[in-house]
């Protein structure tokens, strides 16, 4: 043991040896400083070259007396900047900067080999708008009204959990047992089990369409166009099947197009992407016999029909066809859309080809996303948010109804879809689209032109419009420099 005298002299001679700690200015925006502050101080000081490598902060202590923290306030700061790389803690003798990384020098490589050929799919502009552009015809809806403070909430529940070290291929228990839950209560015959969660509705067409033995689908025209463009790119030969929102489906012409024999349908009977059109009970029907007459399989994409008022619910094809029918929704649009969760519900036979095919592209998806809707759901949200989002969606409508009364001039016309996030806005054939979209563009206002979304010559000539994304005095505006376009064209 060492005696008195000599642990004297250890600590005084640890005490020499020490370097002196530098001041350090922690800047904080409330009254009393933070972990995250101090954090932030000494990662800008550090990038500015104010505190160079060899740097000793001050002790925990110093930095407790300094800015009136508690010890493990400021002990918290420390270990997240040795977390982060920057600091390192030796002990008894403090924490100090560390040497910044250096990148290594690349040496030229000995043979350049050629790049491989892409084909680049054939996308329309992105889905979002810069700053300062009005988009009147996107699909999406207004983020004031999603509910982001209470998908937070969720969110911290869910951090708190221990995070599973594996992922569920199929999706998060939890999150498919109140998927069912919800379409056993608008009356459709699914279980857990038959449901796979995707990445957005897009996944879930993407692992149908892979999974088909034969490469060819019927699609309504127009439709959805990153449906259509996606069978095209995985090779699908596409059949149309013509939808005219102001006159319905001419199901004669339907027949005849199923006869060719295409391995599915691919439709969207409620609040239809583009024109906002919704099958009538009886079209829904005849779709239906048409399909058993001629032995084509369909996948029902669901997206829109829950977004009706008063909690009422559209008759679905997988309601009146049952468990044969696939089906897809997707909580992207009406939740918010950087989640990304989407579903298909297929009879329990076809199930572990999807989960197969779902494998071979992305393992398995992220847990914590799912868990957070699943969060979401079992509180009870997802209800109450609808019924505020369906409350805004039907004002915003008749405003935009209105708007479109008094504003356009004769010659156009517009479906009422009653529901859902857009309506189609059909324009005479006497005015060229392109040269309206860039007579737009010119203030700051983007139209969508569909023409992706036909196959063969568009039946349609005009775009959507956005109810949902634009507040009623924006939408009022741009529909007033929209409707002043079309006269100065026409």
């Amino acid at each position: 043991m060492l005696s008195l005298r000599a642990a004297e002299q250890q600590r005084y001679d640890v005490f020499m040896s020490r370097a002196p700690y530098v001041g350090l200015s922690v800047t904080s925006g409330s009254r009393r400083a933070t972990a995250a502050d101090i954090v932030a101080s000494v990662q800008r000081e550090i990038s500015s070259g104010a505190l160079p490598a060899g740097s000793r902060l001050p002790p925990v202590r110093a930095l407790e007396k300094q800015l009136g923290l508690s010890k493990n306030t400021a002990q918290a700061a420390y270990d997240e900047l040795v977390a982060r790389g920057l600091v390192e803690a030796r002990e008894r003798e403090g924490v100090f900067v560390m040497a910044a990384k250096t990148a290594r020098s690349i040496e030229a490589p000995i043979t350049t080999p050629p790049l491989p050929d892409f084909v680049a799919p054939a996308l329309s502009r992105p889905d979002f708008t810069p700053r300062g552009v009005t988009n009147l015809s996107t699909v999406f809806i207004d983020p004031e009204l999603l509910p982001t403070e209470r998908l937070s909430e969720c969110a911290r529940s869910v951090l708190r959990e221990k995070m599973p070290a594996q992922y569920d291929v199929q999706g998060y228990q939890p999150l498919r047992e109140a998927i069912a839950k919800r379409l056993v209560a608008r009356g459709l015959d699914v279980e857990a089990d038959h449901i796979v969660v995707t990445t957005g509705s897009q996944q879930s067409l993407d692992i149908v369409a892979r999974s088909l033995s034969r490469k060819k689908i019927a699609i309504e025209s127009p439709v959805y166009a990153y449906a259509k463009l996606l069978f095209e790119n995985l090779g699908h030969d596409l059949v149309g099947l013509p939808l005219d929102p102001f006159a319905g489906l001419d199901l004669d012409a339907w027949d005849r197009a199923l006869a060719s024999k295409p391995a599915l349908a691919y439709l969207i009977p409620s609040f239809h992407n583009p024109t906002g059109y919704s099958y009538s009970s009886a079209e829904l029907r005849g779709v239906l016999e048409l399909c058993a007459k001629h032995g084509v399989a369909i996948l029902e994409d669901d997206w829109g029909s829950d977004m009706l008022s008063d909690g009422e619910y559209r008759p679905m094809l997988r309601m009146l066809g049952g468990r044969n029918v696939l089906y897809v929704n997707s909580f992207t649009k009406k939740l918010l859309p950087s989640l990304r969760i989407g579903f298909v519900a297929a009879p329990p036979e076809l199930v572990p080809t999807l989960v197969a095919t779902k494998r071979l592209s992305t393992l398995g998806n992220a847990w914590l996303t799912e868990a957070v809707v699943a969060e979401f759901l079992d509180r009870g949200y997802y209800d109450t948010h609808l019924q505020h989002l369906q409350r805004s969606l039907d004002q915003r409508y008749a405003a935009c109804l209105a708007a479109l009364d008094e504003l356009m001039p004769d010659g156009v016309k517009w479906t009422t879809p009653g529901g859902g996030p857009t309506l189609w806005l059909e324009i005479p054939r006497t005015i060229d689209l392109a040269a309206l979209e860039a007579h737009l563009a010119r203030r700051n206002i983007v139209v969508s032109n569909k023409s992706a979304a036909f196959l063969g010559e568009p039946n349609l000539h005009g775009f959507r419009i956005a109810y949902a994304w634009l507040a009623e005095h924006e939408m009022r505006a741009a529909l007033t420099i929209l409707a002043d376009a079309l006269r100065t064209l026409g």
